[in-house]
């Protein structure tokens, strides 16, 4: 049985636990209003880069490679995963995601290739023997598009040189602070339905030198990329709220047990204190 010290000492060690863990709930609720305007920011851009799309689709029949479906030989995967834990379920959730994706559309190895976006995702698909081809690590809480712009352009490059015939991102999706849905979207080959038929309102009309054809050409990969990093930010906001919701769950644990071992603490006391009034009665009664 735990003698009194040895529960006060757990009962210290749990309040300095919770006063950690308070702290880092309090960081990742602070850095997950960043994430989130930082990924309000970066909306307009995409939007504006969709309207062009879309008006250079509506008016040029275009055989890019990466508005034209092909015979699916190979597949490429972008995993977004985190560099650090205490985040719950967050990198779990993906990578399962990630490996029923894989066992069930594919037979061998041979068939695909990964992209990853930290270092938990790396570790785990190393360890697993995975064909990771590009990774990476180090990231912080508020990423720029330079971050992540190598491997986002050797994605697209890839596909656009016919490595791999469809490009995947498999990410968390940030629905709240609570909710964080794990989430497999197509990149490659992009669906020209969404932009032949939008801008059924007022167009604007853009001059394009020197050609339609050219300028979508060079503007496609750089959409793409586009929409990697704004599937990043979403995952860094996931991340972080998984984090905050980790941290609270904890420190409400730790809560718990700080009153348990507290009143198992006034249990031993009140229990020491009655056997020393008893061992004093009793020497009285001896004495008498």
């Amino acid at each position: 049985m735990a003698t009194m010290r040895d529960i006060k000492r757990r009962i210290r060690s749990f309040e300095n636990m919770k006063k950690i863990t308070s702290a880092m709930k309090m960081v990742a609720a602070a850095k997950l209003r960043r994430a989130q305007e930082q990924a309000e920011a970066a909306r307009p851009y995409a939007e504006k880069m969709h309207d062009v799309i879309t008006n250079l689709a509506q008016g040029t029949k275009s055989n890019h490679p990466m508005l034209v479906s092909r015979p699916v030989q190979k597949t490429g995967y972008l995993v977004i995963t985190s560099d650090r834990g205490l985040a719950g379920g967050y990198n779990a959730n993906v990578l399962r995601l990630l490996e029923n994706t894989l066992k069930k559309r594919h037979q061998s190895k041979d068939e695909y290739v990964i992209f990853v976006i930290g270092k938990k995702g790396l570790s785990f698909l190393q360890r697993k023997k995975y064909p990771v081809i590009g990774s990476v690590v180090g990231l912080s809480d508020s990423p720029t598009f330079a971050d992540i712009k190598e491997i986002a352009s050797q994605a697209v490059g890839y596909y656009a040189d016919e490595k791999f015939d469809e490009l995947y991102i498999l990410y968390n999706k940030f629905v709240n602070p609570v909710v964080q849905r794990p989430t497999e979207k197509q990149l490659l080959p992009l669906d020209q339905d969404q932009f032949e038929g939008d801008n059924q309102g007022v167009k604007t009309e853009y001059e394009y030198e020197p050609s339609q054809e050219e300028v979508l050409a060079e503007i496609l990969p750089r959409y793409t990329e586009s929409l990697i990093y704004s599937a990043l930010m979403d995952a860094k906001a996931s991340e972080l709220a998984a984090k905050m919701t980790a941290m609270s769950n904890a420190t409400d644990n730790a809560t718990d047990l700080i009153a348990k071992l507290t009143l198992d603490y006034n249990k031993a006391r009140q229990a020491a204190i009655t056997q020393e009034l008893a061992e004093i009665v009793g020497g009285a009664n001896a004495l008498s």
